[in-house]
């Protein structure tokens, strides 16, 4: 008898009436919500402004979920098109499958999208939403719980996971490896929070250490899957798939702190108003009020100056031509009148002189 386990659910969806609440696609709108939720609140900090994280999830999202079915349909194109199955079941999302690095390679296309449409640096936002991708994660891997699926080997451990007889799976316990991912992302995102805090990471050294940090768990937690998949030389085809991007992640880091260290001063332009580009609404508003100084300086300019102008032009009527200081009318009257009577006076006594000789 076994004392203790992790039970599973009887049933992965819940009928409110005509409407079907599905487990795994409630955990991924939760995970969703709360990796914006986070990101929008690094993005602040960083000196973004609030929504531009929803803003652009509005592309990222969609992407991330087509990416991340394709890549499973792709990598395990038997359980859909091999004899028997029926390929419509591809589209069935809602049954399970959806491959993490798809989503975030897709994703990614979608973010970046989503930042050139808002004039903002990719790196510089997966920086800001690398936790909380952790995070979502985290969240989504119950949704496996929910599906019965993707547990590991059979295990007689208290916390063993307990599966029910059902479509391609045999009742017992095994690994819940779901939990121990999902436990793994969690520790994934404070440590880039912290290491983000520590050394101030930026131009996408905090997404690239998320990639590494979850690459390195899903290493080990693939290795305990039993779930039917292709293998490369004795792996799993997703161990060399976390190997290999665990690896280029680590080493982006290492050139990336070399080429540009530090982080990013400016995120973000300023707000645009929703008929204008990001940006240039502030630089109107800027150009505005730079010009209104402008004008405002120019136009005290121009008076002072105009004042100055009148002044001099006055000062220059009233100065002689030859450039000599100007004298008072009266004054130069009075000097021609005396020097008249000194010129009568010097002839008179020339004359008198004249007759004594």
């Amino acid at each position: 008898m076994d004392l203790a386990y992790i039970p599973s659910p009887s049933t992965g969806v819940i009928h409110l009436g005509p409407i079907p609440l599905r487990g795994y696609a409630f955990c991924i709108i939760i995970g969703v919500f709360v990796a914006v939720w986070l990101g929008n609140k690094r993005w602040i900090a960083r000196g973004g402004t609030a929504g531009t994280v929803a803003d652009i999830a509005v592309w990222a999202v969609p992407f991330g979920l087509v990416g991340g079915r394709l890549y499973h349909v792709i990598t395990d194109y038997q359980l859909y098109f091999s004899e028997g199955e029926n390929w419509v079941d591809a589209f069935k999302i809602w049954q399970g499958g959806l491959g993490i690095w798809g989503a975030i390679a897709l994703g990614a296309v979608g973010a970046w999208i989503g930042c050139r449409r808002r004039g903002i640096s990719l790196p510089a936002y997966a920086d800001a939403i690398a936790p909380g991708i952790a995070f979502a994660q985290a969240i989504g891997r119950w949704g496996n719980w929910f599906n019965q699926e993707l547990y590991g080997k059979p295990t007689d451990v208290p916390w063993a996971l307990k599966i029910t007889e059902g479509p391609n799976r045999e009742a017992g316990l095994y690994h819940p490896t779901f939990l121990y991912e999902s436990l793994w992302n969690v520790a994934v995102g404070f440590l880039v929070i912290w290491a983000d805090r520590r050394f101030k990471l930026g131009h996408g050294r905090a997404f690239a250490l998320y990639v590494a940090a979850y690459c390195s768990g899903r290493v080990w937690t693939e290795y305990l899957r039993i779930d039917e998949a292709h293998h490369i030389l004795g792996l799993r085809l997703n161990v060399w798939t976390a190997i290999i991007v665990g690896v280029l992640a680590v080493v982006y880091m290492i050139i990336s702190a070399k080429v540009r260290p530090g982080r990013e001063e400016i995120v973000e332009p300023r707000k645009a108003t929703a008929e204008g580009e990001p940006g240039e609404a502030a630089e109107s508003a800027e150009g505005k009020t730079e010009d209104k100084a402008a004008d405002s300086a120019e136009s005290s300019g121009s008076s002072k100056a105009s004042k100055v102008s009148e002044a001099s032009e006055s000062v220059e009527d009233e100065a002689p031509k030859d450039g000599k200081p100007a004298e008072d009318d009266s004054a130069g009257e009075g000097k021609d009148d005396g020097e008249d009577e000194a010129k009568e006076k010097d002839g008179a006594g020339n004359g008198a002189g004249a007759s004594g000789r």
